[in-house]
């Protein structure tokens, strides 16, 4: 499920969605070529990671407090659903809730041999894939994780489920996968088992650990008396029931129905302060390292979080916000200790353009790709903290990955100039305030972006470009745009952020395709049969050929639309002291394998 990353957007409204380098130097302070100091690389690993399994290392705890900033607040137990979705309740949860997955840091998904003992595809056609859950694995209260868990996740996310007035029982964020399972089935209380009406690639993206909440909690608050006996069929009243619990119930935190499944539990949560804390789950069966306590604080200003490194008020700085002057302050703090990395992430920072307003206008659209000078806005904020940083020039795919071409060099950039001539052919005129007008509409806009110092700054560039191509952009910056409910209610003419995803591009698909239900994350109101025919195809592909091909297909057809203009592919920097080592998931952020963080000597 591709996320958005609130002070970034892959948003973090976690709206499912997409992510390194060597040379010793340490406390020297030496870099490489993307800035970090050491030899980060190697800390992209499990230091258990084994073949396609992972396990946390069974390496020794510590009594004390690790503190991390992150770019923004916690907000929600459930990261699953359109208003809490971001990569910031992700940072938290990662240490919290386990699932069936686990990706290093260098995005490779491996199996989470700590809950389960297989997942084994049992047939091909029809697609069935079978999960065996490892005995004694419990939630913090005691109660088992299991196939319940499994089951709740599948009726939850798989948009089957409605309410008599015919919508959605259950609103996730993103049904992508789930749908296409046409049974859940738990054999026994290990073993469950899903059956595919299409075959499904990615089906490894499944049942990760935002989607899995516990369903005993979900029985107990909603007098629901076995929720594997709830079916799509089942009667309205309890299915709505069910899910008015599963969307609104697990909002904030609630330490008595919001159990941890992983190897920390939640304990404390100042929504004032925007800190969360992190204490051991004494009935996690795995490893038992790692800190006892883990305080996570969001800090919006990541000059700021740079600062409070230097000055001991936080161990760990971990920012998908990339800031110029904030990696440099890092990487000058070697001498105390700190360690700083530097890595391109799965996720890319864009604009979307609402169809529902004024972008209906394709020129309009056109205009606007044409005068944004990406290369400037990369040279300005990105340098200092990944040197080889450029614009990037497709949606679907990243730089070096099979199937990615250039989409967008010919598009965006092209001057003030260009886009004046496509406004004026397409019979906008420019008015005496040197703005275009056309039947009564001023090119005149708003880009509406989180509270976040580095998109101000890009909204600022553009401002001048536009302004010499007459049209006008107005800087919008709300702290709640993310998280508020405002993107996914497409309250926005265009909408600044970043998409974050794991390493499936099945989860581009709730993002592009036409619209039909909430559980989708294209708000900007974009509708192409292209697009949707295309990822239709890729997603069902049986083979990796024709998977590439369709999502190119589907690639293309967003860059012929001029919905998305893609700015950059968001490079994460962090940095740390006091402990061995940490390495920035892409998509889970510092804390995906905190249990085995040890105290650095």
């Amino acid at each position: 499920m591709r996320k958005s990353k609130a002070v970034s957007a892959w948003s973090l409204v976690a709206a499912s969605a997409l992510v390194l380098s060597a040379c010793s130097g340490g406390d020297s302070g030496n870099t490489d070529q993307n800035g970090s100091t050491t030899d980060i690389k190697t800390m992209a690993l499990g230091k258990a990671q084994n073949g396609e399994n992972f396990k946390l290392a069974d390496v020794p705890g510590y009594e004390g407090t690790v503190t991390v900033g992150i770019d923004d607040g916690y907000s929600g137990y459930n990261n699953d659903t359109p208003d809490t979705n971001t990569s910031y309740n992700n940072y938290v949860l990662t240490a919290v809730l386990s699932g069936s997955l686990v990706l290093d840091g260098n995005n490779k998904v491996l199996m989470n041999n700590d809950v389960l003992d297989s997942w084994t595809v049992t047939s091909k056609s029809p697609q069935v894939v079978e999960y065996k859950i490892k005995p004694n694995v419990k939630w913090s209260d005691g109660q088992a994780w299991d196939c319940d868990d499994f089951y709740l996740a599948w009726l939850s996310h798989s948009g089957k489920a409605k309410t008599a007035d015919g919508k959605q029982a259950f609103l996730a964020a993103s049904t992508t996968g789930y749908q296409l399972i046409d049974q859940a089935t738990c054999k026994d209380d290990l073993t469950f088992e899903t059956k595919f009406t299409e075959p499904y690639l990615d089906y490894k993206g499944l049942f990760g650990s935002p989607a899995l909440m516990p369903a005993h909690v979900l029985e107990a608050q909603t007098g629901v008396a076995d929720v594997t006996k709830l079916t799509p069929t089942s009667d309205a009243a309890e299915l709505k029931k069910a899910g008015e619990f599963w969307t609104n119930g697990w909002k904030g935190f609630k330490a008595d129905i919001m159990p941890a499944s992983g190897p920390y539990k939640i304990t404390a949560f100042d929504a004032n302060q925007k800190a969360v804390t992190l204490e051991k789950n004494a009935n996690w069966i795995g490893g038992k390292g790692g800190p006892s306590r883990i305080v996570v604080k969001a800090m919006e200003d990541t000059k700021a979080m740079a600062t409070a490194l230097q000055n001991g008020e936080i161990d760990i700085a971990a920012s998908t916000q990339p800031d110029a002057t904030a990696a440099g302050t890092m990487k000058n703090l070697g001498a105390q200790g700190v360690t700083y990395g530097s890595a391109s992430q799965l996720s890319f920072e864009h604009i979307d353009l609402n169809y529902g307003r004024m972008f209906k206008d394709k020129d309009l659209r056109k205009a606007f790709f044409e005068v944004v000078n990406r290369q400037e806005i990369t040279d300005k904020l990105l340098k200092e903290v990944q040197a080889d940083a450029t614009p990037l020039n497709s949606i679907v795919f990243f730089p070096g990955e099979q199937g990615f071409k250039d989409q967008y060099g010919s598009k965006a950039g092209l001057g003030a100039e260009a886009a004046a001539k496509t406004l004026t052919d397409a019979g906008w005129v420019k008015g005496g305030d040197g703005i275009f007008a056309k039947n009564g509409q001023r090119a005149a806009f708003k880009i509406s972006h989180n509270q976040n110092a580095r998109r101000q700054q890009t909204v600022e560039i553009i401002i001048s470009q536009a302004k010499a191509a007459g049209i006008e952009i107005t800087d919008d910056q709300d702290a709640n745009f993310l998280k508020g409910g405002r993107l996914a209610a497409s309250d926005y003419d265009a909408a600044l952020f970043a998409w974050s995803q794991q390493p499936f591009k099945a989860e581009a698909k709730s993002i592009y395709i036409t619209r039909v239900d909430d559980s989708s994350q294209n708000y900007q109101g974009l509708s192409n049969p292209t697009i949707d025919q295309s990822f239709e195809a890729a997603v069902k592909a049986t083979d990796e050929t024709a998977q590439v091909e369709n999502y190119q297909k589907a690639d293309v057809a967003i860059a012929d639309e001029y919905a998305s203009l893609p700015l950059f592919q968001v490079p994460s920097m962090w940095a740390f002291k006091g402990i061995d080592r940490t390495y920035m998931q892409s998509y889970n952020g510092v804390l995906w394998n905190a249990g085995e963080w040890e105290q650095k000597k």
